[in-house]
């Protein structure tokens, strides 16, 4: 899925695999941009990312879909997607670390209440939940593999422990899986898609003491749409996020296939 994108000359990730797989957009005047460094790579993006795209949009933009903090950047267009080609794969691999370093980059300036960037596959689509969570963290061990950054300090390197949040390009992130056959309606879709969400907006929040509302708001309208809440939802701090990663709910005992290096 050769995409274009610009070659700054301080990009860390500039490899011709990087180059190739890359494909950071933006949603802009109604149309869906390549969002690069480079103004002479700008233009639009392929007809299948287009299609993902708006299929995404359909999805989160529905007036039940239960995560008011995604309404809102497709509202105010304060976000980045990209299409992989597959899930886990070297290639997707590249290409995300060149998208997600250039997204930490480019979020101070984004604007808009919360930004959010949206990683998103082509393949596979036939995925169990158990699958899903399975190549959900491969991808990330994959991509911390790649990232030549520090963790970031705020948060545990350690999926175990309460205060874990995944990590890449010094930056923190709480990680939302959508799966083809995920088990609650705002978890699934047709494409494996990962919502990489900046951990500082979350504490943004609490310091102007606007998260525990619009905690209970999503927590509220995910309970009137499913009929009980996700029994993995906890606070920071509480359970292991890591729990809540891929969506499916995890049983008692539950560990992290994966484990980091700090």
């Amino acid at each position: 899925m050769a995409m274009l994108a610009g070659r700054p000359a301080d990009h860390p990730y500039s490899s011709d695999l990087a180059l190739q797989n890359s494909c950071y957009t933006r949603w802009t005047d109604g149309m869906l941009r390549y969002a690069a460094a480079d103004p002479a790579a700008e233009g639009s993006p392929p007809a299948l990312a287009e299609r993902v795209h708006s299929a995404l949009r359909a999805l989160i933009l529905d007036p039940d879909f239960p995560c008011v903090g995604a309404r809102s950047a497709l509202n105010q267009a304060s976000y980045r997607f990209a299409l992989y080609d597959e899930l886990g794969t070297e290639a997707a691999t590249a290409g995300l670390a060149r998208d997600l370093f250039t997204f930490v980059q480019e979020q101070p300036s984004i604007g808009g209440e919360y930004s959010t960037f949206l990683a998103t596959f082509d393949h596979p689509k036939t995925l169990t939940p158990l699958d899903f969570e399975r190549l959900l963290w491969a991808q990330l061990e994959a991509l911390h593999a790649l990232d030549g950054a520090p963790w970031d300090a705020s948060v545990s390197a350690d999926p175990a422990e309460p205060t874990f949040s995944f990590s890449f390009a010094g930056r923190a992130f709480f990680i939302v899986g959508l799966a083809p056959t995920g088990g609650r309606w705002a978890r699934t879709f047709p494409w494996p898609t990962l919502a990489f969400n900046a951990h500082f907006q979350f504490e943004h929040l609490r310091e102007t003491g606007q998260f525990e509302r619009i905690q209970h708001v999503v927590r509220d309208r995910d309970l009137h749409l499913e009929g009980h809440l996700n029994p993995n939802l906890s606070d920071f701090g509480e359970h292991t996020e890591a729990r809540q990663y891929s969506g499916r709910p995890v049983e008692d005992g539950w560990r992290c296939p994966v484990q980091f290096d700090r």
